[in-house]
């Protein structure tokens, strides 16, 4: 009768402790949060990461929930950023990634940033530009802060 009673309240902690192992990011590996984006790329906007685990559960993987502060004129976004040598690495494609006065224009933009330092650069390339110019790439560094 010990045994059993004994085996009944060592279970739950071994469970616990076999799901916090599982569930735990890989060593270098950012942590799941809330995240402000600092970059100067669009100084109208800032940016709010909300950064959980994939679902269904990919290892070495994050899904992100860009969130645009203040909301008008930006449109949120939702992706998923994988993690390989020690950088992650997410694209998106922007309906509004080129910010021109009055009007704005797609992009597909590729985030890569370090695991550990929370620091990288989002190259945005594009078919065409404000006013007519023509299409092309535009690197902007970016740093992630937790909050």
């Amino acid at each position: 009768m010990r045994t059993v009673k004994a085996l009944r309240t060592w279970a739950p902690g071994v469970a616990i402790t076999a799901a916090a192992i599982a569930l735990a990011p890989a060593a270098g590996a950012m942590i799941p949060g809330n995240y402000e984006v600092h970059t100067p790329r669009d100084p109208g906007h800032s940016w709010l990461w909300m950064v959980r685990p994939c679902v269904p559960v990919i290892p070495d993987c994050l899904h992100v929930q860009g969130t645009p502060r203040p909301n008008g004129q930006a449109v949120p976004y939702n992706a998923d950023a994988h993690l390989a040598n020690g950088r992650y690495t997410m694209a998106i494609d922007q309906s509004d990634g080129v910010r021109c006065t009055v009007y704005f224009l797609p992009s597909h933009d590729t985030y890569s940033w370090d695991a550990v330092t929370l620091e990288g650069s989002v190259e945005s390339t594009f078919d065409a530009g404000c006013g007519g110019a023509p299409g092309g790439t535009a690197t902007y560094p970016f740093s992630l802060v937790r909050f």
